[in-house]
């Protein structure tokens, strides 16, 4: 298999490097067919089954296996060269929500600086996370990394100050977890969805914690998969430290205000941090057998005070609530304006076909909307606009 791979790489090579300095697209695409070609006649297998058969060799035992998954809702051709998860991982990446990310808040509102952190830079902070910890543990990183990247394209805008507010108003409540599996199974590509597998759609439901348990131990609560249960952790291990981060840069916080305990079990860094629970729940998780992540009761017990600090001192912060109340009130009367107007709202919606209940297209429409655009609609319906008129 090696010495597979390594022709196929001497083959792609070789359309770079000579001739034109591949110029050519035609001459590259040759290449490709003719390496893709060869392999199928060596081996009598794609690019994928031998992906799939690398799994079986190198993952551990507790592994969730590409070949192996539960299958996707509908049936749907293979693809020759990514594996499910990989596959899965990629149609997240493209997918609309994934790019509204970017302009949704994570804790403070429509932050004006360059570094505060978004609800897409949250995902990739739990992906790096997800991917560490599962790859130290022989686990599938294409599953980790689908989990990861797909665990919050339900957020609302606002951040939880808005899930908040339409679990209030709803009147069959509201879930950011429930809403990223709607997003993927039904909202993305025209109502068609992204068609993903059962291990990344049961990932993605069942990543949320609120402030119950840090290391779950529910079986009803907790993913089938350990790499679902590792996007989980890795979740909390990104926002409580990033929110520290930006509680401090938006001085919501000091550095002395965090537990000095916190800090001497942890670290003085961010960094250090991270680096800290990374490698207690592999090597706890690696002492316990594989079979289970496990962390330490130091350790534990550390990310349970820390995250107990951030929601004293900057969730509950009323700087901090104050922009939540007025998050709130602009989505509470967008919600009553397309109540009142829902001809008005199917304007605006693309699919009014998927829906049987004016609630739930509100609710959809609403949770779908960026930071930026809520702000803008809210001006638009609302606000007097300036007279340009001399």
């Amino acid at each position: 298999m090696p010495g597979i791979f390594l022709g196929l790489r001497f083959c792609l090579i070789n359309s770079f490097s000579y001739g034109n300095f591949a110029t050519d697209a035609k001459r590259i695409d040759d290449g490709r067919e003719a390496c893709q070609l060869s392999l199928r006649v060596e081996t009598g297998r794609t690019i994928r089954e031998e992906l799939e058969a690398q799994e079986k060799k190198f993952l551990s035992p507790f592994a969730t296996l590409s070949s192996m998954s539960k299958g996707r809702p509908s049936v749907e051709e293979k693809c020759p060269l990514r594996p499910a998860f990989q596959h899965d991982r990629d149609r997240i990446i493209h997918s609309k929500s994934f790019r509204r990310l970017t302009h949704k808040t994570q804790v403070f509102l429509a932050p004006t600086g360059d570094h505060y952190r978004t609800r897409l830079t949250h995902t990739l902070e739990v992906s790096q996370i997800a991917r560490t910890i599962s790859k130290a543990l022989r686990l599938n990183e294409d599953l980790t990394e689908a989990i990861s990247l797909g665990h919050d394209l339900g957020h609302t805008p606002f951040g939880h100050a808005g899930e908040d507010t339409l679990n209030e108003i709803l009147p069959g409540g509201f879930n950011h977890s429930d809403q990223s599996l709607r997003v993927v199974d039904l909202l993305e590509k025209d109502g068609r969805g992204l068609n993903l597998t059962f291990e990344v759609r049961e990932g993605i439901l069942k990543h949320t914690k609120g402030k119950g348990e840090i290391l779950c131990q529910d079986p009803a609560s907790m993913a089938s998969t350990l790499e679902g249960q590792v996007v989980r952790l890795a979740d909390i291990i990104a926002y409580i430290n990033h929110d520290i981060d930006d509680a401090i840069r938006g001085e919501v916080i000091s550095l002395k205000d965090i537990p000095e305990d916190c800090i001497r079990r942890l670290g003085e860094t961010h960094s250090k941090r991270i680096n800290t629970m990374v490698n207690d729940i592999v090597s706890e998780t690696l002492r316990a057998g594989g079979g289970r992540l496990a962390i330490s009761e130091e350790i534990l017990s550390a990310m349970w005070d820390m995250r107990e600090f951030l929601w004293e001192r900057v969730y509950e912060n009323e700087t901090v609530h104050a922009d939540f109340h007025k998050a709130a009130k602009i989505l509470r009367e967008l919600y009553q304006y397309f109540m009142e107007k829902p001809d008005h709202l199917l304007t605006l919606i693309e699919r009014q076909t998927l829906y049987d209940s004016l609630e739930r297209c509100i609710s959809d429409f609403l949770a779908g909307m960026t930071d930026r655009y809520a702000f803008n609609l809210y001006e638009k319906l609302f606000l007097p606009l300036p007279w340009t008129a001399l």
